[in-house]
């Protein structure tokens, strides 16, 4: 029995991994044109054009992980995670479209800044890095990573902005954030307004 391929034999299964290949090419570029329209419909007055955000007040969402977004995003919409601004944004959200603009944000790249305060960096620094054991306070990187990249379940830390940093600590210490996991709760809990600053203050310079 001549089991060998021949051209003949190949030239289907190529059709098809290319009619696979375009299929999934066509229906990327139509996610990303449907996500660039909704940022440029609503998200844009607050998170920017490319994500790079108007304000301390509202995150920077460039270079964040796409799976991360998505996730806040449906937290928003099922009163996860308690915003009034946000859950009139995400509404009419379906997760296809929670996915394309998490992945169209991942995409896009922010420019870092040093910290605007070189000293209270330095002690964020050292915090991040090592904790505090007289407090019991666990180190940032830990989960976070060294270089504060996150994973596709902890967000990314480096390089948003400090205030918006600061304000999630502060928020999950006072239990007013709940939608994520409740070691935050504890971390939080652990840290004086010092340290929550100086670590903000670090993780902005990243």
């Amino acid at each position: 029995m001549n089991t060998r391929f021949t051209p003949s034999r190949l030239a289907p299964a190529i059709l098809l991994l290319c009619a696979a290949w375009l299929s999934s090419s066509a229906m990327a570029q139509a996610d990303e044109a449907r996500a660039k329209k909704i940022v440029g419909g609503v998200c844009f007055v607050c998170h920017g054009a490319e994500g790079e955000s108007s304000s301390e007040v509202f995150p920077r969402l460039a270079g964040q992980h796409w799976e991360y977004t998505a996730k806040q995003l449906e937290n928003f919409k099922t009163g996860k995670r308690k915003s009034t601004a946000m859950a009139d944004m995400v509404a009419k959200l379906t997760p296809d479209e929670m996915v394309a603009l998490g992945q169209f944000f991942e995409k896009k790249a922010i420019e870092v800044e040093p910290p605007k305060d070189a000293g209270l960096a330095a002690v964020g620094k050292y915090i991040y890095h090592n904790g505090n054991k007289y407090s019991g306070l666990a180190a940032c990187a830990s989960c976070h990573g060294a270089e504060a990249k996150g994973t596709t379940a902890l967000p990314r830390l480096a390089g948003q902005y400090s205030g918006y940093t600061e304000t999630q600590l502060k928020q999950f210490n006072l239990r007013e954030r709940t939608n994520d996991n409740a070691v935050m709760h504890a971390i939080a809990s652990k840290m004086s307004p010092l340290e929550m600053a100086a670590v903000a203050e670090y993780l902005s310079g990243k």
